[in-house]
This record gives C-alpha cells, sequence and structure tokens, in this order.
C-alpha cells in the first residue's frame, strides 16, 4: 500500500526513542508540507466514510497536547499522519501539536489542568495514578460509550478510561511487558530462552562472563523497574494477583508473601548483574541503544518497542533478529508462562473545556475508526492498539509482531494495571522511588513494604 511505503520510507529517518523521545519540546504545525504529510489508500477509503461536515464550515483550530515527540517514527508519526489526513478532508480545520516526552509532558499537563487554556485533545494514561483524579478534577469531557460499539474495541480495554459508568477517554494501545533479545547472539553462544527465573539468572551468568550486557534496564525512569515487580507478581500469583494489589492499596496492607517475594526479584536481579552497571541512572534511551548497538544481550521493554524490527537506523543484523520472550515462571508460583504482563495505557481524551469540543471530539473518533490507528499501526509494525487488529493481518508481519500475535492469542490471565499506577498520584511517585531505591539497596524489601503502606495511608 501507499500508505505502508510512506511510512516505511519516513521510518528510516530517525532512531526511535518510543515514549520518552528525545526529551524535546516538538511543535508540529499544521502545514500540509510538513515532513509527516503522507498519502494513502487508507485516507481515500476514509474520505466517503467522513462525509467531511466540516469542510465549507467557518475555519477551525483545534490544539493538541501529545506525549508522542517524535513526529517522524513510531507511534508519533502515526498520530501525525491521522492529523494530516484530516485535515486533507476537512480544509477548513488546523490542528495544532504540542508535544513533549512523557515526565515533561505531565508536568505541564498539571500546568494546563490549573490555568484556563487546556488544548482540546490530549494525550492520557488509563490507569488510576494518573486519570482518576484528572476525571475528579473536571478536565475531560464525558464521551457517549454507545458510538463504539462498532470499533472493536478489545474487552475490558475502556475499563481504565471509564468512572463511575462513565467513559473519559479512548485507549491507544494493548501494551505487554516483555524482554526482547538478540536471537543471531544467542544462537551464536548457544544460549536458550529463559524457561524459569532461575534459567534467567543463570542466562545472566554466562552472559557476563562473555563480556557482555545481559539486561539494559531504564532504571532511572524507575517505572520499568516497578512493571518488574508486577511481572514478577504476575508469575508468582497468577490470576490472584490484580485483586491482591487493589485489597493491599485500599487497606495500607502488603504482607502478603507475594509482594515480599517480587520485590525479593528485583533485588536479586540486580545483585546477580542482570541488568548494566549503573542502570539506576540509565534513561530510556540510553538503555534501547546498548541493546540495539550490540552492547547488550536483552533490553526489558513493552510492545510499543516491536517497531524496531521495521527501524533502518538499527543495524540490519540486529534489527532482523530481534525476537521476544516474556517473564519467565517461578519455581513453585501460581502463574502460568501464559499469564502476562499487560494492560491498556496510553489513549486520548477531549477536554472539558475546550474551545472546539465538537470538532476535537470528530477528530478522536475518526482517529480511532478501525481503518484509522489501528490499520496504520498494525500494518506497520509500529504497534498493537487496543481495538481488534486481526483484519488488517497482510501475512508481512515481523517475527516481533508474529510473536505478540501468539502471546495475546495464547493470554490466560492479563496483569492489568501495573502496582505503581493502581494507586493515587501520590502513590506512583513514593512506590516508583521505593523500587528504585530497593534495586541498588538503599532500603530492604521490608522497609520497601512498609513504604508502600506507609504512601496508601498518606
Amino acid at each position: 500500500m501507499k500508505m505502508k511505503k510512506a511510512i516505511a520510507a519516513l521510518l528510516t529517518a530517525t532512531m526511535i526513542f518510543g515514549m520518552t523521545g528525545c526529551g524535546n519540546k516538538t511543535e508540529a504545525p499544521a502545514a500540509k508540507d510538513a515532513g509527516t504529510e503522507v498519502t494513502s489508500d487508507a485516507a481515500e477509503e476514509a474520505a466517503a466514510d467522513t462525509a467531511n461536515d466540516t469542510a465549507s464550515g467557518e475555519a477551525v483550530t483545534i490544539k493538541v497536547f501529545s506525549n508522542l515527540p517524535d513526529r517522524t517514527s513510531g507511534q508519533g508519526l502515526v498520530e501525525q499522519t491521522l492529523f494530516n489526513m484530516y485535515m486533507e478532508e476537512n480544509p477548513n480545520v488546523t490542528i495544532e501539536v504540542e508535544a513533549l516526552d512523557d515526565e515533561a509532558y505531565k508536568t505541564k499537563f498539571k500546568a494546563y489542568a490549573a490555568g484556563s487554556s487546556m488544548p482540546d485533545l490530549v494525550s492520557v494514561w488509563g490507569q488510576p495514578g494518573f486519570i482518576d483524579e484528572v476525571i475528579d478534577a473536571g478536565v475531560l469531557a464525558e464521551l457517549n460509550e454507545a458510538d463504539y460499539a462498532d470499533y472493536g474495541f478489545i474487552n475490558g480495554s475502556l475499563d481504565g478510561f471509564s468512572k463511575d459508568g462513565k467513559l473519559y477517554g479512548l485507549p491507544r494501545n494493548t501494551d505487554v511487558m516483555c524482554f526482547f533479545y538478540n536471537q543471531k547472539m544467542f544462537d551464536d553462544n548457544g544460549w536458550s530462552v529463559p524457561q524459569t527465573y532461575d534459567e534467567l539468572l543463570a542466562l545472566g551468568e554466562q552472559i557476563n562472563a562473555a563480556g557482555i550486557i545481559p539486561v539494559a534496564m531504564d532504571g532511572a525512569d524507575k517505572w520499568p523497574l516497578a512493571i518488574y515487580i508486577t511481572d514478577a507478581m504476575e508469575k508468582i500469583d497468577g490470576s490472584g494477583v490484580m485483586a491482591k494489589t487493589h485489597d493491599a492499596i485500599a487497606n495500607a496492607d502488603f504482607s502478603d508473601p507475594t509482594f515480599k517475594q517480587a520485590a525479593e526479584m528485583l533485588k536479586g536481579s540486580a545483585d546477580a548483574r542482570l541488568f548494566q552497571n549503573g542502570f539506576e541512572v540509565t534513561d530510556y534511551g540510553t538503555a534501547q541503544n546498548l541493546f540495539t548497538n550490540g552492547q547488550a544481550a536483552m533490553f526489558y521493554m513493552g510492545s510499543w518497542e516491536m517497531s524496531m524490527a521495521n527501524n533502518q537506523d538499527i543495524p540490519a543484523e540486529i534489527r532482523d533478529n530481534i525476537r521476544v520472550f516474556l517473564m519467565p515462571t517461578v519455581e513453585g508460583g501460581k502463574g502460568k508462562a501464559t499469564d502476562i504482563s499487560a494492560w491498556n495505557g496510553g489513549g486520548h481524551s477531549v477536554t472539558a473545556n475546550a474551545a472546539n469540543k465538537e470538532e476535537a471530539i470528530k477528530l478522536l473518533n475518526y482517529m480511532y475508526r478501525p481503518d484509522g490507528w489501528t490499520k496504520i499501526a498494525w500494518e506497520n509494525g509500529i504497534c498493537m492498539s487496543a481495538q481488534d487488529f486481526s483484519a488488517y493481518a497482510t501475512g508481512n508481519e515481523t517475527e516481533v509482531q508474529k510473536q505478540f500475535m501468539d502471546v495475546i492469542a495464547g493470554a490466560t490471565n492479563m496483569s492489568g494495571t501495573p502496582i505503581n499506577d493502581m494507586g493515587t498520584s501520590d502513590f506512583k511517585t513514593q512506590c516508583e522511588d521505593l523500587t528504585q531505591e530497593l534495586s541498588i539497596g538503599s532500603v530492604t524489601a521490608e522497609e520497601y513494604l512498609e513504604g508502600l503502606a506507609g504512601a496508601c495511608a498518606q
């Protein structure tokens, strides 16, 4: 397809930095000659459906605040492509984008929410640690859930964007946490994909002995460490872990043995040198670079990074050999190999006081048509949407895409929201700080759990 070829060409332009991008603010103007403009079969097919309700109306400017600063590759390109398509079909509409990486985004989001100039369409996370307080503050506009009955959203994917029976946003992706690994490096050294956690630690010893980093870990941003604990809990406790964590936060009581065992697994992994030296000060992009330049055999991150397999800036001998495996099972644990750490995280919402709310909702609905975000993202190997993407399987998927398809198809349980995002925003901050401190031995497992309980009680 023309869309696929156009995006494939654009994917050669820059290194993909995933959620954190390059840390810089990006202003993405709406000019039709912007570098991200593409033409596509999807745009032509969509034209008949949209009916160009506003094509002959007065000029409208929609202000967008996004957490996808890289507009030339990955999810940022998908988002910008959809904006360009919408403007092409609605010539009177101009879409202005301000984009920041995650942490800077969250900081400025709070500033916007405290003022009176909130953008029309914003990125959100459908997790209690972010969205509950935003909804309670009246920042987000209610959506009509019935409008999305035929959009193909996966069962339960809207739950994180809903409260008290009302819908306030739409999820972009189905996120699965995993270990990306270099299959060629594994084969050349005779290493096998670990089936148990003990085998993972033993593999780390072999890789260290070869002078290679076992797992590139983004410890500076802290949340990957918290997800590591969630991953461990899933394998320790299986399907019971979500309810157990909700109860622990509600009652400020983390005395259940699952939490201590998971905490000790993270600390044990760090002590066994599974992660690189200085992992606690290594940011997202640096950790990813350790993997993509061959210094690390594995990279602990989410399925949103599947597009590494299409990134022409990554050497072919690495790019073509990227594969994935999940957190291995734990001896004596209830969790199965097919119990996975997965959730529906980021998405989009329209703000309650949007200057152009009606048009912003039209844009949101346009983006999430099944042949919008879902089709473009899947056909170009960028991510798994929160909608049914099976209709867009091409047979030309990368090996990583095929593996994730199998993971989702065979999942016996999904963890849901990671532990750090299951409480208030204050709990999130303290949980992530404590998790980092635990990983480097600044606090013990017992002190970590006491700290979590204290964070709940505040």
